[in-house]
């Protein structure tokens, strides 16, 4: 469970014990220089207060919130923890513990030079969940997230999954090859990556207008949420927006997907102009045996906002059942 901390990341103990030096004045602040405490190193899998440290030595942040069955989210990219902010409110306070991390790179997580990749994002929420000690829990995941835990389960089993929920996610395989026709073309990923070194911060916020399908005729188009989306995008790394670009698209999950044999959900808008139904959740669905597909006419890419009412109650009867 998370210690609650200070905006500059201080744990309130910390901020207490600086209050009471400062109190009593320069002679606590001299005995303390006389007999300096040495900070004990963090262990890696270990966390601290919202933070882990990876085995490669990256610094993951990540939320947990409230007691009773364990929800795990994944976000999408660009964005954060922060996306899943409706959904996790929404759960705890129906009795569930909520868990959210910022993917390496991303949020308020460090910055490595390198893991851009799959397989290391799904080592990386492999040993949060296990330093966590979840068990029988339900990982979710959105758009680039729903790859997330697709790998998750592919390379780390079932052992600690109860249920999977895919919510406009970016499986099964999005880039179009000899054995995925349908699939967009590279040019199309290679137009993305130019966008992220011409102008990043323009095509964050450009972008959100097909994203929450803003552009269709009578959309409530919402300058605060745009704002959001564009805060957490800038908020990533340039290296995590520019290389994972190509790991979500040009990652193969479909036999990842083959191994998820517990109860799936998966939900998609019928208009996402971002993963569009067809070459995802419908592709998706076929490869889980125990999966239902929930289409949302109308739906865009970004229904955890836009559509959360709906989405949220879908979640929760997927979870009690």
């Amino acid at each position: 469970m998370s210690t609650i901390a200070t905006p500059d990341g201080t744990s309130r103990p910390n901020l207490l014990r600086r209050v009471a030096a400062a109190s009593f004045g320069f002679a606590v602040a001299d005995a303390g220089a006389e007999n300096p405490t040495p900070s004990a190193p963090v262990k890696a899998d270990t966390p601290t207060g919202d933070r882990l440290i990876t085995k490669d030595g990256t610094s993951l942040y990540f939320k947990d919130w409230g007691s009773g069955p364990a929800i795990v989210f994944s976000h999408g990219y660009p964005l954060s923890s922060d996306a899943w902010e409706d959904q996790m409110f929404f759960l705890l306070e129906n009795g569930y513990r909520v868990i959210a991390h910022d993917r390496r790179g991303f949020g308020r997580s460090s910055q490595p030079a390198k893991g851009y990749d799959y397989d290391t994002f799904a080592d990386d929420l492999a040993q949060l969940v296990d330093a966590l000690d979840l068990r029988d829990a339900t990982f979710v995941g959105h758009s680039m997230g729903g790859g997330e835990v697709a790998r998750y389960v592919g390379r780390h089993g079932q052992s600690r999954v109860a249920k999977v929920a895919f919510v406009s996610s970016v499986t099964p395989f999005l880039l179009k090859t000899a054995t995925n026709p349908n699939g967009a073309p590279k040019e199309v990923f290679d137009g993305f990556r130019a966008s992220v070194q011409a102008d990043r911060s323009q095509w964050n916020l450009d972008v959100t207008v097909p994203y929450y399908s803003f552009n269709r005729p009578g959309a409530k188009v919402s300058e605060g949420l745009r704002r959001d989306y564009w805060r957490q995008g800038q908020a990533t790394g340039v290296l995590a927006a520019y290389h994972a670009l190509g790991a979500f698209s040009e990652t193969d999950f479909r036999e990842d997907l083959k191994k998820i044999t517990v109860p799936t959900l998966v939900v998609h808008g019928s208009d996402d102009q971002i993963v569009p139904l067809e070459i995802s959740a419908k592709l998706t669905a076929a490869l889980i045996p125990q999966a239902k597909l929930v289409v949302y006419d109308g739906g865009s890419h970004g229904l955890l906002h836009v559509d959360k009412d709906r989405l949220n109650a879908d979640l929760l009867a997927f979870l009690r059942t």
